[in-house]
């Protein structure tokens, strides 16, 4: 009655082109060694894969799907996932691997089964609670791996239960050769002052930093310069418009404005009004904040970089720096809470303004 499905008829996978590919997937690293400046996980990771004791899945074969289930706590992050979903899988005791993988290959597999909870500080605390119960039942036959970005918001009694493993920021000098390799693979060419904007936008994230690269390259691109009639090349100028970076010309005018002698004039200096002087009344810091406002600048990135002018100052004293601070925490704390943006740029304007006149 029902025909057999042919060539023909079976579903064709799906292939991405590879200039379609985002390259933070295409360059993500495959083994061990690829992994950068993160050397002491790295190196324990290794040892514990030498003596076969660690919780990694040694085949991607179709056993893969029995011994391994991997969630994302952000999706999936209330207590009843815990009691059904991760419990009923925990407690089923795994199979012995006799079988030959896919390409003939018989390799070696650890004697239990992984659960791998992606972006576990997104829990509940009750769901927290109940996993303790389950990753101390049923230890025997399955290891659990907890990925966070903020282990403060993982509970003691599981961060008690688990090694630790903390993966910092990369270093400049990482960041930049993975960068100028990226580069050089993909045939595009950047200067040294654009690999810097790039580590400095990125502030040690690696996986935006390649993002931000791939946005300024399809720019670049789609650009074409009138004299020569090729691509034109990327500029520093470009990634911080990528990244949101508010131009130093207007962190500067707007520093003047509240009282912040700027000492060194940005590359576009000549942008900044002449006349911009500090402020005499409210008018006037109001006035420069609707200007801001109406170039669409992010608030949270105009009051940060606004904290680094002030904090690095040379001549403002300690006390001053100090009062600063204190309101630019303020803001920020307001501003997650979801405030409006404007009016509190024009707060932390106004209270800044008043700060630095004392």
């Amino acid at each position: 009655m029902f025909l057999k499905p042919t060539a023909k008829t079976q579903p064709v996978k799906a292939t991405i082109d590879p200039k379609l590919q985002p390259w933070v997937e295409k360059y993500r690293p495959k083994t061990m060694d690829e992994v950068s400046s993160q050397d002491h996980a790295v190196s324990v990771l290794k040892k514990h894969y030498s003596r076969q004791t660690c919780h990694i899945c040694y085949s991607m074969d179709p056993l893969f799907r029995h011994r391994v289930l991997e969630l994302n706590a952000s999706d999936e992050r209330g207590i009843a996932i815990v009691r059904e979903k991760i419990k009923d899988f925990a407690r089923q005791t795994p199979k012995a691997v006799t079988s030959a993988a896919s390409d003939g290959k018989v390799y070696p597999c650890p004697p239990y089964k992984l659960i791998i909870l992606d972006e576990a500080d997104s829990m509940t605390q009750d769901a927290q609670g109940a996993l303790r119960r389950i990753m101390e039942t049923y230890a025997k036959i399955t290891r659990f791996c907890l990925i966070c970005n903020y282990v403060t918001r993982i509970i003691e009694p599981l961060t008690s239960r688990c090694s630790k493993f903390r993966f910092k920021p990369l270093d400049t000098s990482s960041t930049s050769i993975r960068l100028k390799e990226i580069a050089a693979a993909e045939n595009v060419e950047v200067s040294d002052d654009v690999v810097s904007a790039l580590v400095t936008t990125s502030g040690g994230d690696l996986r935006r930093a390649i993002t931000y690269l791939q946005s300024c390259s399809r720019l670049a691109h789609a650009t074409v310069d009138e004299v020569n009639k090729a691509p034109q090349k990327i500029r520093p100028e470009d990634v911080q418009e990528i990244a949101g970076v508010v131009p130093d010309h207007v962190i500067e005018s707007f520093a003047a404005v509240l009282g912040v002698e700027v000492d060194g004039a940005s590359k576009n200096s000549m942008s900044i009004d002449n006349a911009t002087v500090r402020a005499k009344t409210f008018d006037d810091v109001r006035k420069k904040v609707k200007e801001i406002s109406r170039e669409g600048y992010s608030a949270a990135q105009i009051l940060s970089q606004l904290h680094d002018v002030v904090i690095l100052h040379p001549r403002l004293d300690a006390r001053r720096k100090a009062a600063c601070a204190l309101i630019l925490g303020e803001a920020d704390k307001a501003l997650c809470d979801g405030a409006d943006e404007e009016l509190w740029t024009l707060e932390t304007g106004l209270r800044i303004w008043k700060a630095l006149a004392v």
